[in-house]
């Protein structure tokens, strides 16, 4: 009887071991995940307070054609690409080009209230800008231009998922697409490489430079399907917010008066984006849910 009461205490001791390791191990685990960093990026601040002024074109363009930093803030600044850029009579240039570009566009650098997202693609149709947030961070910003008056962006949420490396435009079969990520099934609706001519002009897609296109491209997550017709998970979040004032000047126009007449602050952000959190974080987690099962 004594040797047995001996070895029951000596399993029970080794089961009490096993329990308090294994509790241990997970009260690390968790400590190690919740003080894992998210991505934060240090972006270089201008030199100096930064102003606007409106440039003959072609004489900028003469001073400044070889250096390539200075080329896609101007770029940036007047919402369209080289080729259109060389046709404009007189573009908005900054004073200051010793930043980095996301001081020369509209969103924020960070924006408290997304920290819990991991990843979400925001539209502003008001400025024609785009930022890429990873848990609050702003990893990626540039230019858009949306669709036209007659043929206008949807605005609202929805989800990234199907893409193509180049695909075919369902409006006309000549126009090439490349680096495309559909959001709206149905209606056709994606982000991809095209023209930037300056202004809001596609037939209701969100036109972006090449290297912004593939970028995003590589970035965003495509929707995993259940079958044919079912979808499983969706894809990254992307919100498109505001509207464009068609029979205005261009909006960017008023940074010569007022440099911060296009900012987007943190509020502003969370106002857009709060009646879409939850439904974002229900996808977030059963992807996430789905990813830890996968082979």
């Amino acid at each position: 009887m004594r040797k047995l009461y001996y070895t029951s205490n000596i399993l029970l001791l080794l089961i009490l071991t096993l329990i308090v390791s294994c509790k241990e191990s997970k009260t690390t685990r968790t400590t190690e995940e919740e003080a894992k960093p998210h991505k934060k990026i240090e972006y270089k601040k201008p030199a100096s307070s930064v102003s606007f002024h409106f440039e003959k074109t072609k004489e900028w363009l003469e001073t400044n054609k070889s250096d390539s930093t200075k080329l896609d803030i101007a770029y940036a600044i007047n919402r369209t690409d080289k080729a259109n850029f060389a046709k404009m009579d007189s573009v908005v240039i900054p004073s200051d080009f010793s930043g980095d570009l996301p001081y020369y566009l509209p969103f924020p650098i960070h924006v408290s209230s997304l920290e819990e997202v991991e990843k979400v693609l925001i539209f502003s149709y008001p400025t024609q800008t785009f930022a890429a947030y990873e848990n609050g961070e702003l990893v990626y910003t540039g230019p858009t231009n949306m669709g036209r008056k007659k043929d206008p962006t949807p605005t609202g949420l929805f989800f990234t998922n199907w893409k193509a490396e180049q695909t075919t435009s369902t409006f006309n079969d000549e126009w090439d697409l490349k680096w495309n990520f559909n959001i709206e099934n149905k209606l056709g609706v994606g982000f991809h490489q095209y023209e930037l001519p300056g202004y809001p002009a596609s037939h209701s897609c969100l036109r972006l430079l090449e290297k912004d296109a593939k970028y995003l491209y590589k970035w965003a997550d495509e929707w995993i399907l259940k079958d044919k017709e079912n979808v499983k998970v969706k894809g990254t979040p992307v919100i498109v917010f505001g509207s464009y004032n068609f029979d205005g000047p261009k909006p960017w126009y008023e940074l010569v008066n007022d440099p911060k007449a296009l900012d987007i602050s943190e509020s502003d952000i969370e106002k857009e984006t709060q009646p879409f959190i939850q439904k974002i974080l229900d996808n977030q987690k059963v992807r996430a849910g789905e990813e830890a099962v996968s082979p």
